[in-house]
Order: structure tokens, then sequence, then C-alpha cells
């Protein structure tokens, strides 16, 4: 068999070296933080529910509390699925190459060292990508995502006690505010019957399309690591998969683009929304965030090292967009998007939801009224 192209038993010991640890991870502050985040998990799906009305069929959520090293371990296994198409060709030009087992070290090396950095910031992550048909058992470094952690929410806790700790935020409360945007990636991809396959099949594709050269990826990840010490966002501009696209290509890569500024745009909503009643000092978590957020990013990191974010800032286009909407047509005019693949909205109609509005209306059987009523005469 023709080794991969990419040392993933390095990337996992690198990978936890990298990513350290939080001081607080062992005090008596993390005691709690299984408990709590069982409560809140609960919590959050009922108000997630009730509030967009996308209701799992999959039954009820299961909080996850890692360490920095089992995050790392669990996304490792998230990359080699993904990254399957494209390493499987790479490792046939290689496996001619007097070259390649260096090379397989140095991919290896640079992976480790990129997920290593960005565990040290995550604070939430909905685990849709590790459950497929093959158990992660096994994989390297993993003790976490097996089949029977499948469909977890996962909460990095030496991350989230960190900063509780600097910004003095009410533990209860954050971990709430943190709750209500996974569970709403959760209810998105179990509420939506079509979701998770549309999904992965536009991952799929994209990754299927591209065809790359083991030394442009090493260049890549050697550039993304370059601009992370430098605090600069190494992967707005299309992530790895963009350097292997072709201009033809580029149009499975925009699909997938859109429909993640959907989920994202959606998720930032409902958690801002259903925090501003339910969560104490919600608009200061907001604020720090953000700004956390331009610095290097949250929970999508890892899709932005794939490809799968905008160059745009996906979180605010999303966001903006689902506000726009909502302020024409009323809350439940979002549903539309969840119909089918062809209602979501286009890259295009990010910048327009009057347009999208109008197309969705005209495929809808019961028409979308603009000037519906917003959020707020909703609840009352």
């Amino acid at each position: 068999m023709t080794p991969s192209p990419i040392d993933w038993d390095l990337a996992a010991r690198i990978a936890r070296r990298v990513a350290g640890r939080e001081p607080l991870e062992r005090s008596y502050h993390a005691r709690v933080l299984e408990r709590d985040f069982d409560e809140v998990t609960s919590e959050a799906e009922d108000l997630v529910a009730e509030f967009t009305g996308l209701r799992s069929g999959v039954g009820p959520a299961r909080a996850l509390v890692l360490d920095r090293g089992q995050w790392t371990a669990a996304n490792l296994v998230s990359f080699e699925r993904l990254l399957a198409p494209i390493t499987e060709r790479m490792a046939a030009k290689l496996a001619a190459s007097p070259a390649a087992g260096a090379a397989r070290k140095v991919a290896g090396a640079e992976i480790g060292m990129l997920v290593g950095m960005l565990a040290q910031r995550v604070l939430g992550q909905y685990d849709l990508l590790v459950p497929d048909e093959r158990s992660a058992a096994g994989q390297p470094g993993n003790s976490v995502s097996t089949r029977a952690d499948g469909d977890a929410v996962y909460y990095v806790g030496p991350n989230v006690l960190g900063l509780e700790k600097r910004f003095a935020f009410r533990p209860r409360e954050f971990r709430r505010w943190i709750a209500l945007h996974e569970i709403t990636h959760r209810a998105q991809f179990t509420g939506v019957p079509w979701m998770r396959p549309y999904f992965l099949g536009l991952v799929d594709q994209s990754l299927a399309i591209a065809d790359p050269d083991p030394k442009r990826l090493v260049r890549a990840l050697e550039r993304a690591l370059s601009d992370l010490r430098r605090r600069r966002n190494p992967l707005d501009d299309g992530g790895l998969v963009s350097l292997f696209a072709s201009p033809e290509q580029r149009v499975v890569l925009d699909r997938v683009q859109a429909l993640m500024s959907m989920l994202e745009g959606h998720g930032n909503l409902v958690m801002d929304r259903l925090g501003a009643v339910h969560v104490h000092g919600q608009a200061r978590m907001s604020e720090a965030l953000r700004v956390r957020r331009e610095q290097g990013g949250l929970t999508r990191q890892i899709y932005k090292a794939l490809g799968l974010e905008m160059k745009m800032r996906q979180y605010e286009v999303g966001e903006r967009f689902c506000a726009r909407v909502v302020d024409l047509a009323g809350l439940r005019a979002l549903d539309a998007a969840w119909t089918s693949p062809e209602h979501l909205p286009t890259l295009e109609e990010f910048t327009a939801p009057e347009r999208w509005l109008t197309r969705v209306d005209s495929m809808a059987s019961t028409p979308v009224h603009l000037g519906a009523p917003g959020f707020d005469e909703l609840r009352r």
C-alpha cells in the first residue's frame, strides 16, 4: 500500500506539543465544566428549536468537553478524511520520488503545527465531519472521535476557562452563549434532512476536482504558518483547496462558500438574538469574540484551512444577510433556505437579500411578504 503523502502520526505529535496547556486546565474551575456544558447544551437545544423551528431527528445533543490535545486528535481525523481525494493522488505522484519520505514528514509537521496553533483558540465545535462509514478508532493520536462519540458537540474546556478569566465573564452565562452557537449548527445539520449529505457532497467535489502538486501543498502550509506568526489570518483567501482549483472548478467552491456563509450567518444571528434575551452580558461577549475572530478565528478555522470559507468575512456577510431578511420579511422567511439546496442564497444574493426573497417567493407555494413582522414583533 502506498503511504500517505502526509505523516499523520508526526502531525498528531507536533499538534499536541504546539497546542500546549492552559494553566487553568488543572484548576478546581475545570471540575464543573462537564456538568455545566451538559446542562447548558440541553437548555440551548430547547431554545434553538423553539426559535428556529429546526428540531433534530437524531436524538438529544451530547456535550463532550475536550482538552487541546483531544481536540487536535479529533480534527486531524477530519483533516485526513476530507483530504483523502487529494492525498490519494499525491501518494501516487510521490511513490517514485526519492524525496517522498522527507516530503511526508514536512507535510505532517506543517499540518501538525497549524492544527496545534488553532487548538489554542477554539472554544466549541459541532462534530459533523468525523462520523462517517468508518470508525475513527486507531487513527493517529486519537482517543476521542470513535463512532460512539459521533454527533457530539465539542467544547475545549481550557480555552473556555482562559477566556472567562481574561474578560471576567460569568462562567455559566458564557457557556450557555457558546452552546447556543454550536447547537444552532447541529440543528442545521440534523434538523434539515438534506443538509449533511449536501454539504459533504460539495466538500468531496471540491477536493476531488483538485490536482495538487505535493510541493505546492508544502509551500502553502509554510506560508500559512508564516502568516499566523505575524498575526495575519492565512486562510482568508480561500484556503488550501483554492490553490489547486481552476476558474471552472471555483464554481463548486463558490457553492460551498455560499452554504457556509448561510450557516455561519444564521448561527450568529440565532446566537446573538437568543443571547440578548437569555444570556446576561451577551453584548460584551459578542464584542470580545468579534475582535478575537478578526485576529484568527473561532470555530470554523479548520474549515478555512480546507477552503470552505470565502475571502470576505463570511460571519459578517452571512449575518448581515440574515438580519436584513428578518427586517424585510420576518424571522420565518429564513425558513425558505432550508427547503432545498436550490433555495439557498447564491454568493451574489448575499449582497442583495431582496433578490433572494423574490426568487424563493416565486418558488414557494406560500408567498413570502415583504414587511412581515420582524423578530421583536414575533416575540410579542
